[in-house]
């Protein structure tokens, strides 16, 4: 289940794989027999050119579907870690906080699986800013160029371990 150098690999803590590894089997099981269920009983209500009921079961099967393969390609390449050390130093797993072209921003670097339901602001360690920032430390000033081409200042103000 842990992947070291792979380059689509999402970090995630063992609490958010083994949350998303509950979903998934939840979904791969009760999940796909109770949407079976429900476009069985719209079927038998009649004409499913017409059977709202019918349609809208089958584009929730098509979602759960979805959802379905996309955690099983998260979890098979998923590296599995602890939370990262409360040292300053950004890394996967961290709850940044930065001033970003003056502004401050806080945000999660690292998967949005992560955050789980929190609304929090997450960026991918591969994202440009994630790449830029990965490695440095509170306190530290750089820049990078944005996929608009605009050059952007960072100022790393602190980097913590990220807790749900």
């Amino acid at each position: 289940m842990s992947t070291t150098n792979s380059a689509t690999a999402a970090w995630l803590t063992q609490e958010a794989f083994d949350r998303l590894k509950a979903e998934l089997d939840h979904l791969s099981g009760a999940g796909r027999a109770e949407i079976v269920q429900k476009i069985e009983a719209a079927r038998q209500e009649g004409d499913l050119k017409e059977n709202g009921g019918y349609h809208a079961a089958k584009e929730e099967q098509g979602k759960i579907e979805a959802r379905i393969r996309q955690l099983t390609v998260l979890l098979r390449d998923a590296q599995v870690g602890e939370a990262p050390a409360d040292d300053g130093i950004v890394e996967p797993g961290m709850l940044v906080v930065a001033k970003i072209a003056g502004d401050e921003e806080r945000f999660l670097l690292g998967s949005r699986e992560i955050a789980g339901d929190s609304d929090i602001d997450v960026f991918s360690e591969k994202s440009p800013l994630g790449a830029a920032i990965i490695g440095h430390k509170e306190g530290d000033k750089l820049s990078y160029t944005a996929p608009n081409g605009k050059e952007i200042t960072v100022e790393i103000v602190s980097a913590k371990p990220y807790s749900a």
